[in-house]
């Protein structure tokens, strides 16, 4: 097995645009843009980068065996004083934090710098030690075989990602199509390692921020992680093959291209389903919402039960503009009426979105309806 790999400088020197792929890339691009159509439906686009992101916090961390559940995750968020955060769900948690980050530094320039890459490597691992200038990272098998070893040298990889930053940020630079340029970033990325840590959940993050600065998006909701992680042993074999291939290894890159466009198509399909699925729900909600609250009812109360997948009072408090104990009659009208279900930690209550948990629940086990109100109430 080949241990090394001279990384090429970008742009790559051989066509990538085969027929094969520019008919995928067609594909591809068409579910990209229904996505970006579907997304504008969703009258606060806060709901969507919340829910969306700790749905890909979640997936892409099992990619590196951090391990936890939904359930976890919207208790960790609470805040609630009773609640001990385990370990995986904080991981997830400042995963959420490191996309949100990295989303509001790059939506007004539209650039994603090294700077930028290295504030949400921080923010997802906690540490400030930035590009690796020590040598001995190398990338293992289980069985500890060492299958790839990525550059040493503290310069070379500050090169390298020097050159990554220009083959991202400059349009000059090539006129490949968006997408075959993210296939090549993420594997160029990955290659280089050039982290101590997170380089793995760094590069999923810096996916979607590449659809954003390209134009293809406008929220960072297009998440490729589960897709990898259901073809996990086709995603490492593939990015391994271009390493081993050496200098003539055009058929593999072709292969590797080919395996991200079609999870990009396959990953917006399943996207659009379930941002219309939150939409249906939302209007779902309102029509029972607005007749049960009448002149107290305010777009402000729909927006809080979907922001927050699991509630709480002080939540209604501040997004309603109402002392507590309204608050709190707010909150029981609604679990009255079979939208919300309330639990408790230690003093505190938490209120459940039982339609919108159900609808991540059947996203995740891909089924295709969204919950009714009836059949949530059951």
């Amino acid at each position: 097995m080949k241990e090394n790999y001279t990384i090429p400088l970008l742009p790559l020197n051989f066509d990538l645009e085969s027929k094969i792929v520019l008919k995928q890339l067609n594909k591809s691009h068409r579910r990209l843009a229904e996505l970006k159509g579907i997304a504008r439906t969703i009258p606060n686009e806060r709901i969507l980068i919340s829910t969306l992101t700790l749905q890909e916090a979640k997936d892409s961390s099992e990619l590196e065996n951090i391990v936890t559940t939904q359930d976890d995750l919207y208790k960790a968020g609470l805040n609630l004083q009773q609640n001990i955060i385990n370990a995986s769900a904080k991981e997830v948690l400042d995963y959420r934090e490191a996309i949100e980050k990295g989303f509001s530094l790059v939506r007004e320039n539209k650039l994603l710098t090294n700077n930028v890459i290295k504030q949400i490597q921080l923010e997802l691992e906690q540490n400030s030690a930035g590009f690796r200038t020590v040598p001995g990272t190398k990338l293992k098998r289980n069985d500890g075989e060492v299958v790839y070893t990525p550059p040493q040298d503290g310069n070379q990889i500050l090169s390298y990602m020097q050159n990554l930053e220009r083959f991202i940020n400059d349009e000059d630079m090539s006129d490949l199509d968006p997408l075959i340029k993210m296939a090549i970033i993420h594997h160029q990325f990955e290659s280089i390692h050039p982290f101590y840590d997170g380089n793995g959940r760094t590069g999923r993050i810096i996916n979607v921020l590449y659809l954003v600065i390209s134009g293809l998006l406008d929220l960072p909701i297009l998440y490729l992680s589960r897709y990898i992680t259901h073809h996990k042993a086709e995603y490492y074999y593939l990015i391994q093959a271009i390493r081993e291939k050496g200098e003539d290894n055009a058929v593999e890159w072709e292969n590797w291209i080919l395996f991200i466009l079609k999870g990009v198509e396959e990953t917006a399909i399943e996207t659009i389903r379930l941002v219309k699925g939150i939409s249906d729900l939302m209007n779902q909600y309102k029509a029972i919402l607005r007749p049960l609250f009448e002149k107290q009812y305010k777009h402000e109360l729909l927006n809080n039960l979907f922001f927050h997948p699991y509630t709480k009072i002080e939540y209604m408090e501040r997004d309603m503009m109402v002392e507590r104990r309204t608050a709190s009659k707010y909150l029981d009208k609604i679990v009255k009426a079979g939208l919300l279900h309330k639990e408790k930690i230690g003093n505190s209550n938490y209120y459940i979105n039982i339609g919108l948990v159900h609808l991540f629940m059947n996203h995740s086990e891909s089924a295709s309806e969204t919950p009714t109100i009836e059949s949530i109430r059951e």
